[in-house]
């Protein structure tokens, strides 16, 4: 089954861009197109589609605020922030909110793909350069104020994991994609995958954030 795209924008010029960049890929259908925040969460229980591409700045309705009312009510929908902005504020509303991934619209067509097809396995998507920004502003601060240096060493995260987990989660802390990590290691992204689901069921943690606040938090 093709991925089911939504896009939602209010320049049909960049509509008709996104359109002409993602229509001969044989995985993805464009299922419909909406020119406000409004529109977009109209057509989702009719078009039901798997990856919501957003624009941020929009009439009636933000992108941040589509997002907050998909992730509450179509928590099946993906929405995929595709913004202007490279701007730390609209990156950490964007993840607050339940963004499955942040794209500036100068993004090249290859990655705009490797996004949808990212986000729609439920994982994350937020390159090096968002990546960077929400380590710096939302794990680090919080890593910062944890108040537990009596924790045993011979029981952190670290100390339950094998040589390679250890080097993927040094990744992870790093704000490397999958693939990325996948091509730096030699190893294919469902590979990257299975070790992060490992990783997380040893920290006992829910999510990937978690694991990497975690991780930070209790580096030797």
């Amino acid at each position: 089954m093709p991925i089911r795209v939504l896009i939602a924008d209010d320049h049909s010029v960049v509509r008709k861009g996104i359109l002409n960049l993602l229509e001969d890929e044989k995985d993805i259908e464009i299922v419909g197109e909406a020119s406000d925040g409004d529109d977009a969460i109209e057509l989702i229980p009719t078009l039901k589609p798997d990856v919501l591409l957003l624009d941020i700045t929009m009439p009636r309705m933000s992108g941040i605020e589509v997002t907050k009312v998909v992730t509450r009510q179509f928590p099946r929908v993906k929405s995929l922030i595709f913004s202007m902005h490279n701007n730390p504020d609209y990156i950490l509303n964007a993840v607050q909110n339940g963004a499955a991934g942040y794209l500036l619209k100068d993004t090249d067509r290859d990655e705009i793909l490797r996004a949808i097809r990212t986000v729609v396995t439920g994982e994350l998507y937020y390159p090096p350069n968002a990546s960077s920004v929400i380590i710096r502003h939302l794990i680090i601060p919080k890593v910062k104020k944890e108040d537990d240096p009596a924790i045993p060493r011979s029981k952190t995260v670290w100390h339950k994991i094998t040589t390679r987990e250890a080097q993927i989660l040094t990744c992870l802390t790093q704000g490397m994609s999958s693939r990325e990590i996948a091509g730096q290691f030699d190893i294919s992204p469902n590979t990257v995958a299975n070790q992060r689901a490992s990783l997380i069921k040893k920290a006992g943690v829910k999510n990937t954030a978690e694991l990497i606040r975690m991780a930070l938090t209790e580096r030797p």
